[in-house]
């Protein structure tokens, strides 16, 4: 488990990095990058990967890095300031500049390239493209095959458009403007209509880019489709609302599932409108989270028995067979069994 600093404002294992450069990519869009204040390496990561941010009042978010994997001396996120989100961008705008010192965890991978692949279709909506970037950087330096499908609004809206410029005139990158209407831009139903043998399909973007992409990719092979939702408005719910539980009837908060702890045998029930997690916490049993929304598997905890109900956007079926999330996996039975 994580331990705090004694202002309980982030791990004590967070990267203390100093913000270097922030530069203007596109209509909202800023890229920061971040570098050790001794100018030293930092800890290696894989294409797809993301980094925790910590905020001095608590929160928490994620962001995709989009920098070459193979460079160890900076880290740099693209962010899009979302006025109706849920504050991270905003604060980041506004107050994240040069010289500025952030706390930040050691990146994480949910999203990883298969690099014997025969060949890789990548499709970004909007600033779901920063994965996908660094993506591009791998399979350009081992020399793989493969092509990048970025959709956005217009030019102006598509962040690292200058940096993708010699790769979009080989026809490596192809961009899609769609002016606002997605049925003017990229036809994702023809793209991803014939499988080709040994590809694999990777893609990323706002709520209605990836139902598309997922309503259209359902045919491919099993284990050659990946992606990664980067809004938590596309996760599933992890607890019902007051109003849903009311709509269910007057008994309906009483109601819910029971979990067991197998160390010690201690039962505990998990009412509609709590969360595993909350439950646990409750009880002096604290598991490190970080999105709460089924986005980043850092709270995944092991059960034993029992039928899960998995509402991460993470875990492979494999990993699930084993392994909930406690932020928002729920019971289909009543008792599940947790190996704590």
């Amino acid at each position: 488990m994580e331990q705090l600093d004694p202002n309980g404002k982030y791990p004590k294992t967070a990267l203390t990095l100093r913000v270097r450069q922030v530069t203007f990519q596109g209509t909202g869009i800023n890229a920061y990058e971040f570098t050790r204040e001794d100018g030293g390496e930092l800890p290696s990561f894989t294409a797809g990967a993301h980094i925790d941010l910590y905020f001095r009042d608590g929160r928490v978010r994620q962001y995709s890095l989009c920098n070459d994997p193979a460079e160890r001396h900076h880290y740099v996120i693209a962010v899009l300031r979302d006025n109706n989100g849920r504050g991270g961008s905003l604060a980041i705008h506004e107050r994240v500049h040069v010289q500025r010192l952030v706390a930040v965890g050691y990146p994480r991978n949910n999203f990883t390239l298969v690099d014997d692949a025969k060949r890789h279709l990548l499709i970004a909506g909007g600033i779901g493209v920063t994965p996908l970037k660094a993506m591009v950087h791998h399979l350009e330096r081992i020399k793989a095959e493969y092509t990048l499908h970025y959709c956005a609004k217009g030019p102006e809206s598509a962040a690292f458009r200058e940096e993708f410029a010699p790769l979009t005139a080989k026809g490596r990158v192809v961009m899609h403007f769609d002016g606002g209407n997605p049925a003017n831009g990229l036809n994702i139903a023809e793209l991803l209509r014939e499988y080709e043998e040994g590809s694999h399909l990777y893609y990323c973007g706002p709520p209605g880019f990836m139902a598309a992409c997922k309503r259209n990719c359902e045919h491919w092979p099993a284990g050659t489709v990946h992606f990664e939702y980067f809004s938590a408005d596309a996760s599933p719910k992890s607890a019902m609302s007051r109003e849903e539980i009311a709509e269910t009837g007057d008994n309906a908060l009483a109601l819910g599932f029971q979990i067991k702890i197998a160390s010690s045998g201690a039962v505990f029930t998990v009412a509609n409108d709590k969360t595993i997690g909350e439950v646990l916490a409750e009880h002096g049993i604290e598991i490190p989270t970080s999105c709460l929304s089924g986005l980043c598997g850092s709270c995944k905890v092991r059960y034993l028995s029992g039928e899960v109900d998995h509402r991460d956007l993470v875990l492979s079926n494999d990993v699930r067979a084993e392994y909930l999330t406690v932020c928002v996996s729920r019971a289909k039975s009543p008792l599940l069994v947790l190996d704590l």
